[in-house]
């Protein structure tokens, strides 16, 4: 590898072990009372309509363990309920409730606000690109966690 290609290599681990740093601090200090892994969760169901346990540990390279322990922490807060699969009793799908949707939604417009803030000297170019890019690094890492393969099927 070219010496200018590790440098850029490790500029890049460097700046998304900060960027993690400081996203993770400023979730912290909101008034809102969603972490971002539950924001995640919600936001696909949302997106989606419903969603299962299995699928969204799939999405998230998650265990059904850890996300079933998630979920059952958005029941109890109100934000999601279960409605069981007709073909298949054992199984059900989540689907979003009014609370729920109205807690993911202040939490979307204040990280909106914030970020807003933040690239508020950028033009409309560059948060394109970063964008894009971000959107193809999130991609290629999606690609990797479902199966082991940068390309988005093996």
């Amino acid at each position: 590898m070219e010496r200018e290609s590790l440098e850029s290599l490790e500029s890049i681990a460097l700046e998304l072990a900060i960027l993690v740093r400081r996203i993770t601090a400023m979730t912290r200090q909101k008034d809102i009372e969603l972490d971002r892994a539950t924001y995640l969760l919600l936001h696909h169901i949302i997106t989606h309509g419903f969603a299962g346990v299995k699928e969204l540990a799939q999405t998230f390279g998650l265990d059904v363990s850890t996300v079933s322990r998630q979920v059952a922490v958005l029941e109890k807060k109100g934000y999601v309920k279960r409605t069981q699969d007709l073909s298949d009793r054992r199984a059900f799908s989540l689907t979003i409730t009014t609370r729920g949707q109205t807690v993911c939604d202040a939490y979307k417009t204040d990280r909106l606000t914030k970020l807003e803030q933040h690239l508020k000297g950028w033009s409309t170019e560059e948060i394109q690109t970063f964008s894009a890019l971000l959107q193809k690094y999130n991609q290629l890492e999606r690609n990797i966690a479902r199966n082991g393969s940068v390309n988005s099927s093996k």
